[in-house]
């Protein structure tokens, strides 16, 4: 079998579990940075707050060659001995990334933090606390602040529940569209050592892709308090993704490959819902985009948007973003024959 077929047939990169030792932490917080290393400061200090011994808690770094910035002296200067670095030998793009966090990681439970995002106080202890009442839960997540680069509250994700607990046919939501932020979950490792790894062929939608892996086959535990800090700003991956549409073309990218996965009674429902959500989604950002003057990233947003679905919502949303862009188009054209 060639190596591109044999890729096709196990996409996934393998988890080998732990070698036996006689104690492992509980955690494994694993930071994936590049070229964040401005905000890297706060993240371990959200951390490091609420850490436990090593024994209890491993905190480690792993840079994706930064070239920009250096991470490794933030991990000096405030991690001392406490917090380890990793850095590639070369950029290997942000999913190996994060699949490297998980196959470095030698505690029971990973939380894989973004180095731009953070934490706050009572977040470790609440997951922990989930999977002692729940103890076949496979993965735990809580409600998400967004952040800006100033730490600035925009937005609180939706409550799932009212009360802490497992959410029944989390899939059913998962499928459609990713509501669980990466600053947000913790994955006990046993499960990524069933699973394997991120996806390497995606980029943008990586993350959602695994959470719909784990929440098709596994438990999943819910905690209501919002304990994790979600940071948007204009240097991240999806600022610049958000660009040229390719958000959108990952996201599509995703959905197909989740066929595979999903309850086969529902995968097709499903798979039909998400793309259209992700048309209505490309069409709402290219609003967005549209009103702040940026006629590039609108019509991108559009194009991948209608590459996901032409369900009657989204050309009914095409329509109204038209009516919009009719007086710029006036406007020009004004301008074009004044010339």
């Amino acid at each position: 079998m060639s190596t591109e077929a044999s890729r096709r047939d196990q996409p996934y990169p393998s988890i080998d579990p732990v070698p036996p030792v006689s104690a492992r932490p509980f955690w494994s917080v694993m930071i994936p940075t590049y070229h964040c290393a401005d905000y890297l400061k706060r993240t371990l200090r959200s951390v490091l707050e609420q850490a436990g011994s090593p024994d209890e808690m491993q905190i480690e770094v792993v840079d994706d060659v930064s070239t920009k910035d250096d991470p490794a002296l933030v991990v000096q200067e405030l991690g001392h001995d406490r917090v380890s670095f990793f850095r590639q030998p070369t950029n290997v793009g942000p999913q190996a990334n994060f699949t490297t966090c998980v196959q470095r990681a030698k505690g029971h439970w990973i939380h894989i933090l973004h180095g731009d995002d953070m934490v706050r106080p009572g977040f470790y202890a609440a997951m922990r606390r989930g999977s002692k009442i729940e103890p076949d839960i496979q993965a735990a997540f809580c409600r998400v602040i967004t952040i800006d680069e100033d730490d600035g509250w925009i937005e609180m994700s939706e409550r799932e529940s009212v009360r802490p607990g497992i959410i029944p046919d989390l899939i059913d939501r998962l499928a459609v569209y990713n509501h669980i932020m990466f600053p947000s979950i913790v994955v006990r490792r046993t499960a990524f050592e069933q699973l394997g790894g991120f996806h390497p062929d995606l980029f943008h939608a990586a993350d959602w892709d695994m959470w719909k892996r784990i929440a098709a086959r596994f438990p999943v535990w819910y905690e209501p308090e919002p304990l994790a800090l979600y940071r948007i700003h204009t240097r991240s991956d999806t600022s610049r993704l958000m660009r040229t549409g390719a958000n959108i073309a990952d996201a599509r990218r995703a959905i197909e490959i989740a066929r595979s996965y999903l309850p086969r009674a529902r995968a097709q429902g499903l798979t039909r819902r998400a793309r259209r959500y992700h048309g209505l989604y490309a069409m709402e950002v290219a609003r967005e985009r549209a009103l702040q003057g940026d006629w590039g990233s609108a019509r991108a947003q559009v194009l991948a948007g209608l590459k996901c679905s032409v369900a009657p919502p989204v050309w009914a949303a095409l329509c109204r973003l038209l009516l919009l862009a009719r007086p710029n188009l006036t406007v020009n054209s004004s301008r074009d024959r004044a010339s």
